[in-house]
C-alpha cells in the first residue's frame, strides 16, 4: 500500500525575512509589496544582410583603397611548376634548358629545406655558380621589366649570359639598360663587363675632379673612358699614361669627352718631349680644388699603384704634424718600404692623382668632418682623412684651403681647416700644409658626394 506524502506549507514564522540573491523571492515581493519585475525580452537573430548599409564614401584623393592579399607569381616557368623535387634536382643536373628557366629552382629547392652544399652535391652546381644564377635571373628579370629588346635580350640566353649580367648586378635598372647595349655592342666578356659597371658606378663620386665634366653620366662609353682618364693621370710611367689615354678614346662616345681626351694626349706628349705647357693649361693646373672622395670597399686592392700616409691625430696639433715622417721610399730589389723615422699610424691609399703629387703628405684624422668649411654640415658627423702637401705651406690662393693650428679659432691645439680668404685677410702667409683631398670612409650609400659649391 502506498503512502501518500502531503507537503505542508510553512508558516509564516519560518519565511525568512531577507534572501541571500540578487533578486527578491516571490513570497517576499508579496510581503513587502513589490511590484512584479518586467519578464525580459528576447532578442531573435540578427543577420548581416538585415543591417543598413552605410553610404559608399569615396577614398581620400591619393589614398589607396584595401585591397585583399593575393599572394605573389610563381617565380618559376608554367611547364615547371608542377614537377615535384626529385624532377627540380634532375632538370638541374642535367642542365635541361636554358639558364635563366632552371635557374629559379634554386631558390625554391631552398624553400624545401635544401642548403647550397646539398644542392651542390645533387647537381654539381657550385655554391658560388648557384648564386650567380640567382643573381644573373633577377638582373634579367629587370631587364624585362625595363622594355628591353626581346630580340636583344635574346643574346644573353647562351651559357656565358649569366656571368655577363651577374657582373651588372651593382647598377641601377637604367644603368642596366645601357650597360647590356654596351655589352651586346662590343661583345664584352665578363672581365670587360665588370670593368665597365664598376666605372658607371664610380663616375657620379668623382665629381669635381679634372675633366670630369666633359664626360657624359648617361654614356656607358663615357663613364668608362673617364676611369682610364682619370688613371692615366695617376700613373707615374709615361708609357702606362699614354696607354690608359688610348684605351679612353676608344671608349667614348661623346665628342666633347673625346676632345677632353685629345688634349690630355697632347699634353702629355709635349711633356714627355721635354717641353712646357700653354698658358691656357697652366691656368687649369692651377685651379684651386680639393676632391672629397668616398673610399669604396676594395678600391685599394684594385688600384695599380698605392700611396702609404703617415696618420695623426687632430687633437695632436702641430707637434704632430711636425713629428710624423715623410713619404716612404722604397729600398732594394724586393722594394721594402722605409721610412725617415718610427710612426705608428699609416694609411693606404689608392694612387689618386693630388695624393701621388704631394711631395710631403700627411694624413689628418677628424673624427667629425663637420669642423671643416663646407656648408650643410648636417649629417656629416663621421670621421674624415684630410690630406695635406707640407711642402706646400705658402698661403697663396683665396679659394684653396690649408692645414692651420686651432687656437685661434678656439679648439685648443688641435688642428683645422681654413681657406686662403680668410687667412690673407688675418694676414696670416704660411699654414701647416695646403690641403689636397678629404677622403670619407667606405659605406653602401654612395650619393652623398659633395659639389664644389657645397665649400664655404
Amino acid at each position: 500500500m502506498a503512502l501518500l506524502s502531503v507537503a505542508t506549507p510553512l508558516k509564516a514564522k519560518h519565511v525568512p525575512l531577507l534572501v541571500a540573491t540578487s533578486r527578491p523571492s516571490l513570497i517576499l515581493r508579496r510581503r513587502l509589496s513589490l511590484p512584479k519585475p518586467a519578464s525580459p525580452r528576447r532578442c531573435g537573430r540578427v543577420y548581416a544582410s538585415m543591417l543598413p548599409t552605410p553610404p559608399p564614401y569615396p577614398p581620400p584623393p591619393g589614398e589607396q583603397v584595401y585591397q585583399p592579399f593575393r599572394p605573389p607569381p610563381s617565380p618559376l616557368p608554367a611547364k615547371y611548376r608542377s614537377l615535384g623535387t626529385a624532377e627540380r634536382l634532375e632538370i638541374l643536373r642535367d642542365r635541361l634548358g636554358l639558364w635563366h628557366e632552371y635557374a629559379p629552382l634554386i631558390s625554391t629547392l631552398g624553400h624545401d629545406g635544401f642548403t647550397p652544399p646539398s644542392i651542390e652535391e645533387v647537381t654539381g652546381i657550385s655554391g658560388v655558380d648557384q648564386n650567380r644564377l640567382i643573381v644573373a635571373v633577377q638582373v634579367r628579370d629587370s631587364l624585362v621589366s625595363s622594355s628591353f629588346d626581346p630580340e636583344l635580350l635574346a643574346f644573353f640566353d647562351a651559357g656565358g649570359g649569366a656571368d655577363l649580367l651577374y657582373e651588372l648586378r651593382l647598377l641601377n635598372a637604367a644603368q642596366r639598360a645601357a650597360a647590356a647595349y654596351r655589352v651586346i655592342e662590343h661583345r664584352l666578356d665578363p672581365k670587360a663587363a665588370q670593368e665597365l659597371a664598376r666605372a658607371m658606378k664610380d663616375f657620379p663620386r668623382r665629381r669635381g675632379d679634372v675633366g670630369w665634366d666633359r664626360f657624359s653620366a648617361a654614356s656607358p662609353g663615357d663613364c668608362l673612358a673617364y676611369t682610364h682618364f682619370r688613371l692615366s693621370r695617376e700613373t707615374m710611367s709615361p708609357a702606362e699614361r699614354m696607354a690608359s689615354l688610348d684605351r679612353a678614346v676608344e671608349a667614348a662616345e661623346t665628342e666633347e669627352a673625346r676632345k677632353r681626351i685629345e688634349e690630355e694626349i697632347e699634353r702629355a706628349s709635349r711633356q714627355g718631349e721635354g717641353g712646357g705647357v700653354a698658358a691656357g693649361e697652366e691656368a687649369e693646373e692651377l685651379t684651386v680644388t680639393v676632391p672629397v672622395v668616398r673610399l669604396r670597399y676594395g678600391e685599394v686592392a684594385e688600384a695599380s699603384t698605392v700611396a702609404l700616409l703617415p696618420v695623426c691625430r687632430a687633437e695632436e696639433g702641430e707637434e704632430g704634424i711636425a713629428a710624423a715622417p715623410g713619404r716612404c721610399r722604397a729600398e732594394g730589389e724586393l722594394g721594402v718600404m722605409a721610412a725617415e723615422r718610427g710612426w705608428a699610424r699609416w694609411v693606404v691609399l689608392p694612387g689618386w692623382g693630388p695624393v701621388v703629387a704631394a711631395g710631403n703628405g700627411v694624413a689628418v684624422e677628424f673624427v667629425d668632418g663637420r669642423v671643416l668649411p663646407w656648408r650643410g654640415s648636417g649629417g656629416w658627423e663621421e670621421a674624415v682623412l684630410v690630406v695635406a702637401d707640407r711642402g706646400r705651406r705658402e698661403v697663396g690662393a683665396e679659394d684653396g684651403y690649408y692645414l692651420v693650428g686651432g687656437e685661434e679659432e678656439g679648439r685648443g691645439k688641435g688642428l683645422g681647416v681654413e681657406r686662403g680668404g680668410k687667412l690673407m685677410g688675418k694676414g696670416v702667409k704660411e699654414a701647416l700644409g695646403t690641403v689636397v683631398l678629404v677622403v670619407k670612409p667606405p659605406r653602401e650609400e654612395e650619393d652623398d658626394m659633395l659639389r664644389d659649391e657645397d665649400w664655404d
